[in-house]
């Protein structure tokens, strides 16, 4: 009885490692576009596997931040998940490269940098045990206040949100002379509406459907910052699946990510267009007050370096990318 249930159990076995439900969190509320895609690249890759590989996806935070999901991927209660990619910057540093402070003027320097840079993103964070599908356009970060903003003396005088377990932004904001208020992703509204903070840097899209734009009247003129977002799963959890499910599912996952990068592209431009709607008021600085934001930025830079935020090797490859697109 005991050697037929050991059988039983041995043959049991490759089913259930091959088979394979991802349980991925996001901060994305149900019903978005990103969620729903996703729920569709999940029904795709049932049928392509036949039911060994799916998704199921939890939305709107309900796992918790980003500190938290990530101890629930590294011990399986999750595998994976759909956020922004600082934060999964500590598990790949190089990962920052396009997040440097005023580095890019417009988007299509942002798509002539990516073309090439993409795939070391994605390559750098398998190395670090991270399977990523993206980057995903996050859009231009500008800063919304509510006093105007036009200089770095303006931006010093603000109480100025920083997200939490943002490690260069951190240094950043100390190199533009700054003090700011670090803060978890759902206190920002509510600060902002107690004087808390006055101030905060963030992409159009998440400054209208979290409904901070409200208790701002004013932003600056100046894209701060470019961001993107990812689709990473535990890298451990892939390598369950049977090489033939695993060539399925990063197939699927690519294809969804690309559709989903085309999205958030057109998704951020519409909301931008919204909150010039809204009427705030456009603060743009002059060209002196810009050379100063440039200089702080390239210091800031050069911090980020020196603190092994980012390796002189890619912001290199950063600089030469930039100086061929602008012919200098």
């Amino acid at each position: 009885m005991l050697l037929r249930l050991f059988t039983a159990c041995v043959l049991l076995l490759p089913l259930s490692a091959a088979a394979m439900e991802f349980k991925i969190s996001t901060l994305y509320p149900d019903g978005t576009a990103a969620v729903n895609r996703l729920k569709e690249a999940g029904k795709q890759l049932e049928k392509e596997t036949d039911g060994r590989v799916s998704l199921r996806i939890y939305a709107g935070g309900t796992m918790g931040d980003d500190r938290a999901v990530q101890r629930r991927i590294r011990i399986g209660q999750l595998h994976g998940s759909l956020a922004q990619a600082g934060a999964f910057a500590s598990s790949y540093k190089d990962s920052q490269i396009l997040n440097l402070p005023l580095a890019f003027r417009s988007l299509d320097e942002v798509d002539h940098v990516r073309a090439e840079l993409d795939p070391l993103i994605r390559d750098g964070f398998e190395d670090n045990g991270w399977v990523v599908f993206g980057p995903m356009d996050g859009g231009f970060a500008y800063l919304m206040s509510r006093n105007p903003v036009a200089s770095v003396s303006d931006l010093q005088r603000q109480k100025v949100w920083l997200p939490a377990g943002d490690t260069g932004s951190a240094m950043a904001a100390r190199e533009f002379g700054i003090s700011p208020v670090v803060l978890n992703l759902g206190a920002v509204l509510t600060s902002l509406q107690t004087g808390v903070i006055d101030a905060f840097a963030a992409p159009a899209v998440p400054a209208l459907t979290l409904q901070w734009y409200t208790r701002v009247s004013h932003f600056t003129e100046m894209p701060l910052l470019y961001t993107y977002g990812v689709l990473a799963l535990g890298k451990q959890h892939v390598e369950r699946l049977s090489d033939e499910d695993q060539v399925t599912l990063r197939r699927v996952l690519s294809e969804a990510a690309a559709d989903l990068d085309n999205a958030e592209r057109a998704g951020n431009r519409r909301a931008m267009e919204a909150l010039r709607g809204q009427g705030l008021e456009p603060v743009e600085p002059n060209a002196e007050q810009l050379r100063e934001w440039r200089t702080l930025a390239r210091q800031a830079t050069d911090r980020l370096v020196e603190g092994g935020e980012i390796s002189e090797d890619m912001l290199a490859r950063l600089n030469a990318l930039l100086d061929e697109y602008r012919g200098d």
